[in-house]
């Protein structure tokens, strides 16, 4: 019988991503409801020694796969290790954060593994002694909760900042497992890292973003300065991506990045559906906009009618007093 919530415990670069620290974290309340074993998935080259954080987290187990040829994501390798881990100890259900390397991994191996796979979740809880995931659909419009009720294990993605990490110390036992990679098809020649000081977008709490409105380039320049203000990172529609004024590693929305900060602030930004299905799950809503018939305004908490280079800066000036 299938048996234990399993997280993936995506790492990169020696580092745990905060999302699979948030999965431990609503993973252990679960667990605990279904009496059931809250268990972490590490996949990598030398991280073994990321184990005892993934305890402080809730983890009961850590499975361990560690293979030289694990070094660097890739979808063969990964898919190979994790699908035989399922195979072999059958937990009821794996949970993945929805991010690139989530959404590629959850869905091979759930095709793997012929199973139920849910994806771009933004919310968990147990009914009827199994879990239920909800969904936005058609852009955040509608949201509907639906469940894997017979195969095994329930697979689902969560977006990154649904949940709160909350620590929860375990002596976690860690289980070193014989990673067998397999036949790799990719190649990797070259990995190009973006450095910047700015949190990773997906997982920023605070998001100040731009677009159409922005008019030019030069002028995400006001944006940054806010972002500084508040130690955010710095998004955009895709209008102003194709525009060419920003690179599309910060683009937000269906085509882009889905991101679900704790603030969300868009400034010049129209609301086309298009974004609106990739940041309408951020808890809080700042728009600020001079068209007060844009669409961004009626997913909003906040509207501010007005020019944004006018605005902006008075906002930074004054959360700066605030934030002092």
């Amino acid at each position: 019988m299938a048996k234990g919530i399993w997280v993936f415990a995506e790492q990169l670069g020696g580092q745990v991503k905060k999302v699979s620290f948030e999965l431990l974290s609503e993973g252990r309340k679960a667990a605990d409801q279904l009496g059931e074993e809250l268990c972490a998935v590490l996949v990598g080259k030398d991280v073994a020694g990321l184990a005892e954080s993934l305890g402080e987290y809730g983890a009961d187990k850590v499975y361990v796969a560690d293979n030289d040829a694990l070094e660097n994501y890739t979808t063969d390798g990964y898919t190979n290790v994790v699908a035989d881990l399922i195979k072999q100890y059958e937990p009821s259900a794996f949970l993945l954060g929805c991010t690139v390397t989530g959404r590629d991994l959850a869905a091979q191996v759930a095709q793997r593994l012929q199973t139920g796979l849910m994806t771009d979740c933004i919310g968990m809880e147990i009914a009827d002694g199994q879990l239920v995931f909800s969904r936005p659909l058609y852009a955040g419009k509608i949201f509907v909760n639906a469940a894997c009720s017979e195969a095994r294990p329930a697979m689902a993605t969560i977006r990154p900042n649904t949940f709160a990490a909350v620590a929860n110390p375990k002596a976690a036992e860690v289980v070193k497992v014989d990673a067998n990679a397999g036949d790799i098809r990719q190649v990797i020649k070259d990995i190009v890292r973006q450095v910047s000081e700015r949190p990773e977008l997906t997982e920023a709490d605070i998001i100040v973003s731009g677009g159409r409105g922005m008019k030019g380039p030069e002028n995400f320049k006001i944006l940054e300065e806010l972002a500084d203000v508040l130690g955010a990172a710095v998004g955009a529609s895709r209008a102003a991506v194709d525009a060419g004024w920003v690179p599309q590693s910060i683009q937000v929305g269906q085509t882009g990045k889905t991101v679900s900060p704790v603030l969300y602030v868009a400034c010049g930004i129209s609301g086309a559906i298009q974004h609106l299905a990739g940041m309408s799950s951020a808890k809080c809503i700042v728009a600020i906009n001079k068209d007060e018939e844009a669409n961004i305004f009626k997913v909003a908490d906040y509207g501010i009618v007005g020019d944004l280079f006018e605005v902006v800066p008075i906002l930074k000036e004054e959360l700066k007093k605030v934030l002092a």
